[in-house]
């Protein structure tokens, strides 16, 4: 059952609910395009982000059988004690669902716009199938994208907080990176010493690269001296 889906265009924010009912389950597969961001450092290089996970949200519109939907579809818990909501999960792409019944569905475990969204219309077909038909739109809205990034070079993380106390926070005894809120993209960057940053809060993948574009040359600066990457070189991680 969730290896079809209905018929629709491409990934776009908004998702149309079929015109005609007919389904073409060839014409979208899973895509690994957006898995890895290219990001200019500034220095004439380049950084790769990786994405790791995204959340999406939908509306079906209908109020759903949460019972029903458990018993009659495959990969699916249902545990009401524990938890209001059915999981459902797909392999292709590999995507896990927490369906409501409001009709409200919560997406993760994607990798890209495109495979989040494929992944939403599948849910919504497999509901169809078992006869809760979506009232319009789905509502489709990506709330969260996590990436991964390698600068390549240590970080002084006490001197950066200490001259950026308005963004950052760093409490190494509680947890050891450092917390820095960007405004504008409104994203949040958790910094360790060791050059991995994990970018989280950006509600696209562009956030997700200029975040990363504004705070790039403030790590530079609080690079350690012991340094021995150069600015734009492929990300990895330094010797000790």
């Amino acid at each position: 059952m969730a290896s079809n889906v209905g018929a629709a265009a491409a990934a776009v924010p908004e998702i149309p609910e079929n015109a005609d009912g007919q389904n073409a389950p060839n014409q979208h597969v899973p895509s690994l395009a957006g898995s890895v961001l290219e990001c200019p450092d500034g220095f004439g290089g380049s950084l790769l982000i990786r994405l790791q996970n995204m959340s999406s949200t939908a509306n079906l519109g209908v109020r759903l059988d949460l019972k029903q939907i458990a018993l009659r579809c495959r990969n699916t818990e249902f545990n009401p004690r524990r938890f209001a909501a059915v999981i459902m999960r797909l392999r292709e792409p590999r995507a896990t669902a927490l369906i409501f019944s409001s009709g409200r569905m919560v997406v993760t475990g994607t990798k890209s716009t495109h495979n989040s969204a494929l992944a939403t219309r599948k849910f919504a077909y497999i509901l169809e199938r078992v006869g809760f038909q979506p009232a319009g739109m789905l509502d489709f809205k990506v709330q969260n994208i996590v990436g991964t990034v390698d600068v390549g070079f240590p970080i002084r993380l006490e001197g950066l907080v200490f001259a950026h106390p308005t963004f950052s926070s760093y409490e190494p005894e509680l947890f050891p990176g450092l917390i820095y809120r960007l405004v504008q993209p409104r994203v949040v960057l958790l910094i360790f010493v060791s050059g991995k940053v994990v970018i989280t809060g950006a509600k696209t993948e562009a956030q997700l690269i200029e975040g990363l574009r504004k705070m790039y040359p403030v790590l530079v600066e609080f690079r350690k001296e012991n340094a021995t990457s150069v600015p734009g070189d492929v990300p990895t991680i330094a010797a000790a």
